[in-house]
């Protein structure tokens, strides 16, 4: 069984989105083509879910160029007294991508981690999985709407008025675990028989100072930016980042050779809400993809 997982990491998502690319140009196939289950958190689950339905890598990359400065303008400097940023403009997107398609109507198995926030557990929406189905119909844009609502960034996804929910990230940012154990009880799969592709959405040097005062507050964590008064995502990306490589560990350790990490090492901070990054990730995606293209196409064995 061959597994496509995507990260969460939002604009950065477009460093995996280049190498996505550069895979069906390279090989002239969809994504979808080369994969028996694709998941992915977060932004991941917007290419996750795009390539489950066999929309264009390029399509989609360009529509994270067109929608990404309006999804991250910001309606609240500091996020208290409300999210940072409205989802009006992240969830026209889902709508344009996914239309009114619902999560069981998708042909290619898809998992999607979300938090089930009323509820207090974690979440994962599938589709087209053996033995398990939605107990709520929900769209396709709606259960990736949930895995992307990052607390104090998005307001929670209200589903169905049913239950509220936000972003897979905060347990599951890299979704290869999640897959890994649905292989293995949902689809009867043995450890050996499960191969992993793994897409982070590179690896930043996120700073935290050694500060001079011995007390730390919010300010040290979720610091502002002067004179924009811009809060730094910086907890969340720490988050996020220690997320993802603890799970590749883990799935280094049970699939060996089988588990194949892609990921960068970006040099900097590039906070995951920063979209003056977009064009150097795209570069760096591409250069990933030209520097590993032979390790690639042994992986999908082409």
């Amino acid at each position: 069984m061959k597994i496509l997982c995507l990260d969460g990491g939002g604009i950065r998502g477009v460093y995996a989105l280049a190498i996505l690319e550069s895979i069906e140009k390279e090989f002239n196939k969809p994504i979808s083509h080369h994969f028996d289950l694709l998941a992915g958190t977060s932004t991941g689950s917007i290419i996750a879910a795009a390539a489950a339905i066999q929309n264009d890598m390029g399509t989609v990359l360009e529509m994270y160029r067109e929608y990404g400065r309006r999804i991250f303008n910001r309606q609240s400097k500091i996020g208290l007294l409300g999210s940072v940023y409205s989802d009006r403009y992240l969830r026209k997107l889902l709508k344009k991508a996914f239309g009114d398609l619902n999560l069981a109507d998708v042909p290619k198995p898809l998992l999607i981690p979300a938090v089930d926030l009323t509820h207090g557990r974690p979440f994962v929406h599938r589709s087209n999985v053996p033995g398990d189905g939605e107990d709520i119909p929900v769209k396709l844009w709606d259960a990736v709407l949930s895995s992307c609502s990052a607390p104090v960034y998005f307001p929670p996804n209200n589903v169905e008025n049913k239950y509220l929910s936000i972003d897979g990230g905060l347990w599951a940012n890299n979704p290869s675990l999640v897959c890994l154990s649905e292989g293995i009880h949902y689809f009867k799969e043995s450890l050996e028989s499960i191969s992993i592709l793994s897409l982070g959405t590179g690896l930043q040097k996120v700073d935290f100072s050694f500060p001079s005062e011995k007390n730390w507050g919010i300010g040290h964590w979720l610091p502002l930016r002067w004179p924009s008064l811009k809060v730094e995502p910086k907890l969340l990306d720490l988050a996020l980042d220690i997320s993802s490589e603890s799970v590749s560990y883990h799935c280094s350790l049970l699939l060996g050779k089988q588990y194949f990490r892609i990921n960068r090492e970006l040099g900097k901070e590039m906070p995951f809400d920063e979209i003056a990054y977009t064009e150097t990730l795209i570069r760096l995606g591409k250069d990933t993809f030209a520097e590993q293209k032979s390790d690639i196409a042994a992986f999908l064995q082409i």
